[in-house]
């Protein structure tokens, strides 16, 4: 007899999400299973500065204050948690669970998993002296302590859809090789892992739904690696094949979506309504995990400033060519690198001030704090009275800010430490998979055949194609789908490399993958380099690439009119 489905729920899609969700979800429905997901290459390196100022902190305290309001909640309805809030201190988290716990009067058995922390082997491991190195770890950690009874799992970094695969694969007792079952939870963990990015937020449909509070998302596990992605009854948003798609297409690349467990095949994925906010998905197949563990790197750049010049009215140019060069000539010793952008938001004979604005933004950046604080910040302040006329600024003097530098690197799963410790204390030591199957290149699938000549009509790709980006770490994606096959036609042969380089002209000279999905309708393009060394790095208006398929929604293109009538009918 099969086991009965798996309800897992997911509460937190990063540090800083909705406060109010673990208490939403525990009441909303039933579950077996409630995640928690705060961790990005950024919080790590927040999380690396708690460290350094408090050796004690580098977890996600939010989480700690959530369960002081839900544990008895999840105690009474017997609802078992798995984290990756304890950050760069799992074991510490894990304590200060038991200490709370023990407050409230509940008996809650707690287990964690480390091992993920590279830092003290960073040299010899080839790499460097960064101020956080954590290796992404698996599922099997996490099965292990919720095979010995943890109520609570917490962990270090592990990747994002190991906190749905772990208890998957506790609960029908996969084995390490079923290959099939665990790339099927991986694929609804990685649709879970954002949170409501999958009910509706963020969604470039939105006008269709309620977006005004979409609910977050649960999935129905079962035994076959199938799953149905859900919502609880009543809560905002919708789960739609659109909704979960847009989801499954952030922050991947090509058809092999490699993890520490299983190499997911998302060119197999297959997405169906079931029902009113359900979806299923089914249909994945599974391959060995690559030999090597891909570990993030987090290392201190600098120190950073930027201010804004508003230009209202005539002689935009001239008036940013004047205070940048007044600016420059000001500045006692030059940081290493200034940024300037101007942003032409402003319109000819406007009828508000904001309207005739422009805005010229200059972003200083240097190992030395003193060069971008207040000698960088207090220079543009003294151009108030002596630059161009309507002079304005966005912000006060400001002192320079820390940013970091993330790099991606790799080590061999067999140089890390994957330890499980169990509610009891006892520590079991999880081995790397014994089967293993270096990545390569997925056969690119064959193109559709395209449409037949007709009539077009040019309008925003919007009109007819949804997108998603993101960012991993200077590399950011943008996938897009259609609703159509014949949409899909035109869209697989319309939309090349060459074709983005055209509509985004800041990707011009840099190198983009193009990744097609048929069985989805839908395409991603990965982009080296735009966001450079990461969110905390990057000089761009949109560092961390959220916006950029918005952007190329925006962007006019000629669509035939078949399409466009599609999209009325």
């Amino acid at each position: 007899m099969s086991p009965s489905p798996l309800r897992i729920g997911n509460a937190s899609g990063f540090y800083g999400d909705r406060f109010s969700a673990f208490r939403e979800m525990l009441e909303g429905g039933a579950l077996d299973v409630l995640t928690g997901d705060y961790l990005a290459e950024l919080t790590m390196l927040i999380l690396g500065r708690d460290r350094m100022k408090d050796p004690t902190a580098g977890y996600a305290k939010t989480f700690l204050r959530q369960m002081e309001q839900c544990l008895a909640l999840a105690v009474e309805k017997r609802v078992r948690i798995v984290t990756n809030a304890g950050g760069l201190n799992p074991a510490g988290l894990a304590a200060a669970l038991r200490a709370l716990a023990t407050r409230l009067g509940l008996s809650v058995r707690v287990a964690h998993v480390e091992g993920d922390e590279l830092l003290a082997r960073a040299g010899a491991l080839g790499l460097g002296s960064p101020l956080t190195a954590n290796a992404y770890l698996g599922a099997w950690g996490i099965a292990e302590c919720l095979r010995a009874g943890a109520d609570i799992v917490v962990t270090g970094r592990v990747t994002d859809a190991s906190l749905v695969v772990g208890p998957a694969a506790a609960h029908f007792g996969w084995g390490r090789e079923d290959w099939d079952g665990l790339a099927g939870a991986m694929v609804a963990g990685h649709v879970l892992e954002c949170g409501a990015q999958a009910t509706g937020g963020n969604y470039a449909f939105f006008t269709e739904l309620d977006a005004r509070r979409p609910g977050f998302p649960l999935a129905e596990l079962y035994a076959d690696g199938s799953s149905v992605i859900t919502k609880h009854a009543g809560t905002g948003g919708a789960v739609s094949v659109d909704t979960v798609l847009a989801q499954l297409l952030y922050e991947v690349g090509g058809a092999r979506y490699a993890g520490p467990d299983v190499t997911a095949r998302f060119d197999s994925v297959a997405l169906a309504e079931a029902g009113k906010d359900r979806v299923r998905i089914s249909g994945v197949r599974g391959e060995p995990p690559p030999p090597t563990l891909k570990v993030c790197l987090n290392r201190l750049g600098g120190f950073r400033n930027e201010t804004t010049f508003v230009l209202v009215g005539l002689d935009i140019e001239a008036k940013a060519r004047l205070v940048r060069e007044q600016l420059e000539a000001a500045l006692p010793t030059p940081p290493r690198e200034l940024r300037w952008t101007l942003v032409r938001t402003d319109r000819e004979d406007a009828p508000t001030e904001e309207q005739a604005a422009a805005f010229l933004r200059v972003v200083a950046k240097d190992p030395d704090e003193k060069r971008v604080g207040r000698a960088f910040s207090g220079a543009a302040i003294e151009l108030a009275l002596a630059s161009y006329p309507g002079f304005t600024l966005t912000t006060p003097p400001t002192d320079g800010m820390p940013y970091g530098v993330y790099t991606p690197a790799h080590v061999d799963a067999a140089l890390v430490e994957h330890v499980a410790v169990l509610p009891n204390g006892t520590r079991v030591a999880i081995a790397p998979s014994a089967r293993t199957l270096a990545l390569a290149e997925v056969e690119p699938a064959p193109l559709p055949a395209p449409l037949p000549p007709g009539p077009m009509r040019r309008v925003p790709l919007g009109r007819i194609a949804a997108a998603r980006s993101g960012d991993k770490g200077g590399t950011a994606n943008i996938g897009l789908w259609v609703r159509t096959d014949a949409a899909w036609r035109w869209l697989a042969h319309t939309l090349t490399p060459e074709r983005l380089r055209e509509l985004l002209p800041e990707v011009q000279s840099l190198p983009v993958e193009r990744h097609l999905f048929p069985q989805l309708r839908g395409l991603n393009f990965v982009i080296d380099g735009l966001l450079g060394e990461g969110v905390s790095s990057s000089t761009r208006f949109d560092p961390q690439g959220k916006a950029l398929g918005e952007w190329l929604r925006a962007r006019h293109v000629d669509i035939p009119e078949a399409l466009l009538s599609e999209v009325a009918a």
